[in-house]
């Protein structure tokens, strides 16, 4: 009976570890990497609406398009570093 008990235990630790394992290579390789490609795009995103707005200050029309880039933009970065510090309390929580 005592192997018995002792079976299940290091199954259910094991199947536990093997989840864990999953869950972190899937955030390390899949989720991070998206997040900062994102995030770079964001920048790069803002960093165009700001040339936009500069280079195009006597026109209202393009002067309000590279506005509304740069604020694109900066919506971008907000969601993108929301979702890194949304990650990390889940993986705090998670004990991961």
């Amino acid at each position: 009976m005592n192997f018995l008990v002792q079976t299940v235990y290091a199954a259910e630790n094991l199947t536990s570890s093997s989840f864990d394992s999953l869950f972190g290579k899937i955030i390390n390789n899949i989720v991070n990497p998206g997040i900062t490609l994102f995030l770079g795009l964001a920048v790069v995103f803002f960093v165009w609406g700001l040339f936009e707005f500069i280079s195009n200050a006597a026109q209202t029309e393009k002067r309000d398009q590279g506005y509304q880039h740069m604020l694109w933009g900066i919506i971008g970065i907000f969601i993108m570093i929301a979702a890194k510090g949304i990650i990390n309390i889940i993986l705090a929580t998670v004990g991961a």
